[in-house]
């Protein structure tokens, strides 16, 4: 019979953490039974899956305060007697709080912060986290916030899993497709910029298109925005008010960024807050070369060619970075080769679903 998995997500929209799980729902077919919880009522992430599988997303219990919410949430453990209960993220700390007798196994992911995070801890929350997460087993996708776990939760060293994200990297080494960008306005020109994230403050955008109209007053080039979300309008304006428009490109959310990808000259990522992004690695894989801001693991992630473009969370640093990588192709390309050696050795997916399969078997 299978097991019951119970997945609580402050939301179930695109976003990296939701679609680990699609990756892992899909690779383990009906071993698991998953059951989903979307704190904010959204099931984006709902579309990657395989038909046939067994789960559902549930309503969650009415919104409350976090005292007045953990009896619902109780009977509700209770109804559904998972055999493991999953809460990603701090937005799902009052599921972890409700279960503090451990009447559920529990097991607990967090992948990095909100924005009102992204400058540092707050002490109510280190707090919680230090007491709520005591007895669980806490997965940890990048040694920044294993480091954090340890030393500012202070939580205890056998409780916590380092465990990096892993991708299909055959998927994303994959020749270009041509045709394909072109029908989305990458074709012959200009080397494109490219990033693919969800259109959210935290991956501040914003700053990139910054130092896309410095690079633009250095030499020609293009920035495709490949994703949606609510920033989006902003972006848009902010583009139209700097003269970019004949420039920059939102092709919205794409399914399949290994089509895309093999377009860019460059891969950008302008974020105030990571850890270890998806995105990233599959830009790794399709042997782009990367421009990134220093922000959680990825000045580690990224080969030892590429960690002279891991910058200060400037515009113009970031246009510095792209700008060096711009100016040799060759190099860039040899760059993007080392990216993708580095990502085939240490990155692949086998390994995290090895690891994933022990941790919902409670072995």
């Amino acid at each position: 019979m299978s097991r019951t998995l119970l997945h609580v997500f402050p939301t179930f929209g695109v976003g990296g953490a939701q679609m680990r799980f699609a990756r892992l729902a899909n690779h383990f077919g009906r071993l698991y039974r998953h059951r989903v919880v979307s704190l904010d009522g959204s099931t984006a992430c709902a579309a990657p899956h395989e038909p046939g599988l067994e789960d559902e997303v549930l309503t969650p219990p009415r919104r409350r305060g976090t005292l007045a919410s953990l009896p619902p949430i109780r009977r509700l453990l209770d109804a559904l007697a998972p055999d493991l209960m999953v809460t990603s993220n701090w937005g799902a700390m009052a599921w972890v709080l409700a279960n503090f007798d451990r009447r559920v196994p529990h097991l607990h992911l967090e992948d990095g912060f909100n924005p009102d995070e992204a400058g540092g801890q707050l002490a109510r929350r280190v707090w919680t986290r230090r007491l709520a997460l005591r007895r669980s087993t806490v997965v940890l996708p990048s040694r920044t916030l294993h480091a954090i776990a340890r030393h500012v939760w202070k939580l205890p060293e056998r409780r916590l899993l380092y465990l990096p994200n892993g991708i299909d990297v055959a998927r994303f080494a994959r020749p270009a497709d041509p045709a394909f960008a072109a029908a989305l306005g990458l074709g012959a020109g200009a080397p494109v910029i490219g990033t693919v994230a969800a259109l959210r403050p935290e991956k501040n955008v914003r700053r990139l298109i910054d130092a896309f109209a410095l690079v633009l007053r250095r030499r020609p080039a293009r920035l495709a925005i490949v994703g949606d979300g609510s920033e989006r309008p902003a972006l848009e304006a902010q583009v139209r008010r700097l003269g970019l428009a004949e420039a920059v490109i939102f092709t919205g959310a794409c399914a399949t960024p290994e089509r895309l990808l093999p377009a860019f000259a460059v891969f950008a990522l302008s974020s105030d807050t990571e850890q270890m992004p998806l995105s990233l690695l599959e830009a790794m894989a399709a042997g782009r070369p990367v421009a990134a801001t220093a922000v959680g693991d990825i000045a580690e992630m990224v080969a030892a060619e590429n960690r002279a473009q891991v910058v200060a969370k400037t515009p113009e640093a970031l246009a510095d970075a792209l700008l060096s990588l711009l100016a040799d192709p060759a190099a860039a390309a040899a760059i993007g080769a080392a990216n993708a050696r580095r990502t085939a050795a240490d990155f692949a997916q086998e390994r995290m679903f090895t690891a994933y399969r022990r941790l919902f078997d409670g072995t």
